[in-house]
């Protein structure tokens, strides 16, 4: 008997395929989706908090040291490098949602047990995100060389310095968004690999251009928000945005052709 209750929208799939079929999402799904992220949210505040607080210490220690090492350069480039892990930070906060899903009651150390049997793809994923998180540092110092050399520059040099600086990291935001949307929440939820997982994320973001565009845009604004708030907006905002992602996830892909984890019961 499956675990997991059917989307009404989910087709029964005919067997398993190397990519997760996908469906198609109305341009309204993003607001849909942070309203549920927010029930969940609200169903388990304890445990949206605890999470929420371990982000901001990891946060609050990795802006210290960058500042420590390189200063206000540094410590902007890990900020702004924020993009690439937070969706991994998530991890298991997604155990909260399926656990919902399903009609338990999630408890913090049922969640951190049913993160131990999808870590080693989670590892996995862990190192493709630094390895993307590097290579965009490393595309980052080569856009110095489009610093105006007047001491002086105008706004019109700046603006240009900028634009190419924003447009070299929008791609690799990018690519980070559509291999991370959807991939994570099916590997904390489907017996699956990663290549598998990536590429039906990358596949449902490029058929739903439009929608995910909008929701790449909301997790941005949000996240820039609570990192504003000298990061302290993060034990809110990150939990309800991993909460708001496993719903994403539920609507865009047909996962029924591979079985799923088993959920931690709670002990009684």
């Amino acid at each position: 008997m499956s675990t997991e209750p059917p989307r009404r929208d989910t087709p029964a799939a005919a067997g398993k395929t190397f990519i997760a079929p996908c469906r198609e999402l109305s341009l309204a799904m993003p607001i849909r989706w942070l309203k549920e992220g927010w029930n969940d949210y609200r169903r388990v505040p304890r445990t949206s908090l605890a999470y929420g607080l371990f982000v901001f210490a990891v946060s609050v220690a990795m802006s210290w040291l960058g500042w420590r090492l390189g200063g206000w350069v540094l410590l902007l480039a890990m900020l702004t490098g924020f993009v690439f892990v937070a969706p991994l930070l998530a991890f298991g906060l997604y155990s909260v949602s399926r656990q919902l899903d399903v009609g338990r009651q999630p408890t913090l150390d049922g969640t951190l047990r049913d993160l131990w049997r999808p870590l080693q793809n989670a590892m996995v994923f862990g190192l493709l995100l630094l390895v993307v998180f590097l290579v965009w540092a490393r595309a980052g110092s080569m856009v110095h060389i489009f610093m105006p050399p007047d001491a002086q520059p105008g706004w019109a040099d700046l603006l240009g310095f900028f634009a190419v600086g924003s447009a070299v990291g929008a791609v690799f935001a990018g690519f980070s968004f559509a291999a991370s949307a959807f991939s994570l929440p099916m590997l904390a939820n489907r017996d699956v690999d990663v290549i598998t997982a990536v590429l039906s994320s990358i596949n449902a973001v490029m058929h739903n251009k439009f929608t995910c565009a909008v929701w790449a845009l909301t997790l941005l604004a949000l996240t820039a928000i609570g990192v504003a708030t000298a990061l302290v907006g993060l034990v809110v905002v990150i939990p309800w945005l991993a909460y708001a992602s496993w719903h994403a996830y539920r609507d865009a892909l047909d996962v029924s052709g591979w079985p799923v984890l088993p959920a931690e019961r709670r002990q009684s």
